[in-house]
C-alpha cells in the first residue's frame, strides 16, 4: 500500500498545515475535517487530500472508503513491551486485597519481571516482543515508544535496549527507546541505593550511550523505589550524553518530583495520577507534557489522572498505554480513547489529539506521523462504518477499526 488513493472518505481527521506547537487548552480539541474526501499515498507518504470533488485522476490503484473514516494511527508514546512472562499470578493478589507496594515486597512487581527476564535468551525475548508489536500495530498503533527497566544490571538492560533495536531496524513503524534502568533497586543493592544509583549512571548510561541503544532516559520516582534526588542525578546523566529525561512521577504520590522535573525541562511526566496546587503550576510554567496512562489506573484501581483540569490550565496532555506485565497489561489505545471519554470525561477530540498529534511530541516524531499532513508518512486508520470521531470510543467493546495502512 505505498502506493494508492483512497477515495470517499466519509471523515478525514487530523488534518494539519504543520507540526510545530503541541495543543493545549482550548486547542486541545481542536480536530480539521473534511467530509466526502479523498488521500493520495505515494511511496509511503501522503502527498496529497481534499474533498472528492478536487480528487485527481491517477494511475494509482483506488481504495474506497464509503462511509468509512481515515485518522492517523495512535502514537504510543509510555510503554514496556518488552518483557518476559506476565505476571497474571499477582491478579489474584491484587484481588484478595494485597495493594501494588505490598505484593512488590512479597517478591512480586518489578523485581518478578527481572528474574524471569534474565532466564530467559535474547532471542526469545525478541520473538515475544516481535509478536506483540505486531498485534500493536493492528489496533492501530502506528509509532511506539518501548522502555528497559526489567533487567536492572548491565547484560539483562542492553539485553532489552538491543531488543529494542532489532525491533527498531524490522518494524514498519518508529519505534523509540528509552534506558529505565532507575525502574527498581534490585535485592542485591536494597540496602545500598546510592551504589546502585552510581552503577546506572556511571557504567550503565556510558556503554548504552556508546552504543547509541537509548533515545530517552527514565527513572521510576516514587516512595519505596527512587526519590529526588535520584531523580536529579538520572536527568544530570542523560543531559551529558543529550538524552533527554520521560520520567514516571506522581502515581501513588506527590512530594516535588514534577517540580523538579519541570525545572529541568523533561520532555514528559508520565502517570500523574495524584497531583497538588504546586505540580500544576510548575508544568504550567514549562514545556513539559502531562501524559495521563488510563488503563493502569484502571487495572490497579487507583484514581485515574486529572486530564480535565490539566487541559483547563493549558497543560498539554498525551495519553498512552503503560502496556507492561503488571500495572496495565494491555496495548489497546482504542481502550485508552474509551476510558478517557468516559472515565475521565474528556471530549472525543480532546482524546483523539492527546493520542495522536500531542502523543508524537512526547517521544518527538511530530515531523513523521501524528496528523494527516503532506510530508508525513501514511501510517493511517480505516475505521469500520462510523457516524464520526466519537464513535470508536462509544463502542468501547468492540473493535472498529477495518484496515490499517503503514
Amino acid at each position: 500500500m505505498n502506493n494508492l488513493v483512497l477515495t470517499n472518505i466519509k471523515q478525514l481527521i487530523g488534518i494539519t498545515e504543520n507540526s510545530k506547537e503541541v495543543k493545549k487548552g482550548n486547542s486541545q480539541g481542536d480536530v480539521q475535517t473534511i467530509k466526502n474526501a479523498y488521500l493520495v499515498i505515494r511511496d509511503g507518504i501522503i502527498q496529497d487530500f481534499g474533498q472528492m470533488n478536487d480528487c485527481p485522476n491517477t494511475e494509482l490503484t483506488s481504495h474506497d472508503c464509503t462511509n468509512q473514516l481515515v485518522m492517523p494511527m495512535y502514537v504510543d508514546s509510555h510503554t514496556h513491551l518488552v518483557f518476559a512472562k506476565s505476571r497474571s499470578d499477582e491478579m489474584k493478589m491484587r484481588l484478595q486485597g494485597k495493594s501494588y507496594q505490598e505484593i512488590a515486597e512479597a517478591g512480586g512487581g518489578i523485581l518478578n519481571s527481572a528474574k524471569k527476564l534474565h532466564k530467559m535468551s535474547e532471542q526469545q525475548l525478541y520473538n515475544d516482543a516481535h509478536l506483540r508489536l505486531e498485534q500493536v500495530i493492528k489496533s492501530g498503533t502506528g509509532a511506539i515508544e518501548i522502555k528497559s527497566g526489567y533487567g536492572l544490571n548491565i547484560e539483562d538492560e542492553m539485553k532489552m535496549l538491543r531488543v529494542i533495536r532489532v525491533l527498531k531496524q524490522l518494524s514498519p513503524i518508529p519505534i523509540k527507546s528509552t534506558f529505565l534502568g532507575a525502574h527498581a533497586i534490585p535485592e542485591e543493592f536494597k540496602n545500598n541505593k546510592a551504589a546502585y544509583m552510581y552503577l546506572v549512571c556511571n557504567e550503565m548510561l556510558p556503554r548504552i550511550a556508546g552504543e547509541n541503544l537509548a533515545d530517552f532516559i527514565d527513572i521510576f520516582c516514587e516512595i519505596g523505589y527512587f526519590d529526588l534526588d535520584d531523580l536529579k542525578q538520572i536527568i544530570e546523566a542523560g543531559d551529558k550524553f543529550g538524552i533527554k529525561a520521560k520520567v514516571h512521577v506522581n502515581q501513588f504520590s506527590s512530594f516535588g518530583a514534577v517540580q523538579l522535573a519541570c525545572s529541568y525541562g523533561a520532555l514528559s511526566l508520565d502517570h500523574l495520577e495524584v497531583m497538588n496546587k504546586e505540580d500544576y503550576v510548575a508544568l504550567e510554567n514549562s514545556n513539559t507534557l502531562a501524559t495521563a496512562l488510563p488503563l493502569c489506573s484502571m487495572f490497579l484501581d487507583i484514581p485515574y489522572s486529572p486530564a480535565k483540569q490539566l487541559i483547563k490550565r493549558n497543560i498539554p496532555l498525551v495519553l498512552a498505554s503503560d502496556f507492561n506485565p503488571g500495572s496495565a497489561p494491555s496495548s489497546n489505545l482504542n481502550l485508552v480513547f474509551a476510558l478517557a471519554c468516559s472515565q475521565m470525561k474528556l471530549t472525543p477530540e480532546e482524546a483523539f489529539n492527546a493520542l495522536t498529534y500531542n502523543a508524537a511530541f512526547a517521544i518527538n516524531v511530530q515531523d513523521e506521523v501524528g496528523s494527516i499532513q503532506v510530508g508525513k508518512k501514511a501510517n493511517l486508520i480505516i475505521t469500520k462504518p462510523a457516524n464520526g470521531l466519537e464513535d470508536i470510543p462509544y463502542w468501547f467493546g468492540e473493535n472498529m477499526i477495518s484496515s490499517v495502512i503503514v
